[in-house]
């Protein structure tokens, strides 16, 4: 059977799965019906991997198979712990099939931390124009006086924290929302943030206090920058889903664009808590051993490598076996 004819055969059967999954009701169709939509779906994706491996209508049915799947694996398990079940599964497995916009809102983020650095070493005022006259005259006297990183032991540890957490949260929450504007304000927040960093470090570098800023800024910035940059990454799958709904209708598109940026963004809370407690309670103490910095910053490096890139492989990978 040539694939036009085959997929003029199915399309309406597989429509009515689509329009199934999407639904948040689950008294429409029977247990017997649902199976029965599985094992006919199967049989599709078997027909199609033999005779149209490389079409994206294999590709259609595979993902189709795979989100049907889940919605009946969801029925099954509904009774169980939903926060352990959203943390082990949920989260992870959306962050497998949104790895792509996550990468490419790394990318972004690493070329404006280039572009800020290259316009420090270029233009010796750009630190002012990025970080402000007061924090740049601040941190020059601190550097002068042997303490590069005072400013972070001048204010109460509860309030330094509740306020900081508070405010990446905002942050991690605007760059998502800001998806909606085609990708573009994603975008934006990305390279205003990169830029700071890159700009940041590069003043550290040439006045003298790299190694430093190093070992202490990144004992919140590990996790916090990782955490911003996976906030684009959900900003990018909303913009994405307006721009490019592929065989969804656009608004459907949408709508799981933001359900899944939503999971995204809700499930960096606690790495955003976890940033501002080290901000507020460990990284003051620039006294630490230089082993125990390190053992925190590449601790929390390693965490956001296995949650967010070895883990979710692992779990997708073992999903789509059992299918």
């Amino acid at each position: 059977m040539r694939e036009a004819q085959f997929i003029k055969n199915k399309i309406d059967t597989w429509k009515e799965i689509e329009k199934l999954i999407k639904s948040s009701s689950d008294n429409e169709i029977t247990p017997d019906q649902l199976a029965n939509y599985y094992i006919d779906l199967s049989d599709d994706l078997a027909y199609a991997k033999t005779n149209y491996p490389k079409s994206q209508a294999t590709q259609y049915v595979n993902q189709l198979l795979v989100n049907l799947h889940q919605k009946i694996y969801k029925n099954k398990q509904e009774q169980s712990n939903r926060f352990i079940k959203f943390w082990k599964y949920e989260l992870p497995i959306v962050v497998f099939e949104q790895r792509f916009k996550l990468l490419h809102s790394f990318l972004f983020f690493f070329t404006f931390v280039l572009i800020g650095a290259i316009s420090e070493a270029n233009e010796s005022n750009f630190s002012n124009l990025i970080l402000g006259d007061y924090y740049v005259q601040m941190t020059k006297e601190n550097i002068a006086k042997g303490d590069p990183m005072a400013v972070y032991k001048g204010e109460n540890e509860t309030v330094m924290f509740l306020g900081i957490t508070y405010n990446n949260v905002m942050v991690s929450f605007n760059t998502f929302v800001a998806g909606v504007f085609l990708s573009v304000g994603t975008i934006y927040i990305l390279m205003r943030n990169g830029i700071m960093v890159g700009c940041f470090q590069y003043f550290f570098y040439e006045n003298g206090g790299f190694t430093q800023s190093l070992l202490t800024i990144w004992i919140h910035g590990t996790l916090e920058i990782s955490a911003i940059i996976i906030a684009g990454g959900a900003g990018l799958v909303v913009g994405n889903s307006i721009l490019f709904p592929g065989t969804f209708k656009r608004l459907d598109s949408f709508r799981k664009g933001v359900k899944d940026g939503l999971k995204i963004v809700v499930g960096l809370i606690p790495i955003f808590v976890t940033a501002g407690f080290l901000e507020g309670f460990v990284t003051r103490h620039t006294e630490m051993p230089v082993w125990l910095s390190l053992s925190i910053i590449f601790g929390s490096l390693a965490f956001i490598i296995w949650y967010f890139i070895i883990y979710p492989r692992k779990i997708f990978s073992k999903f789509v076996k059992e299918i």
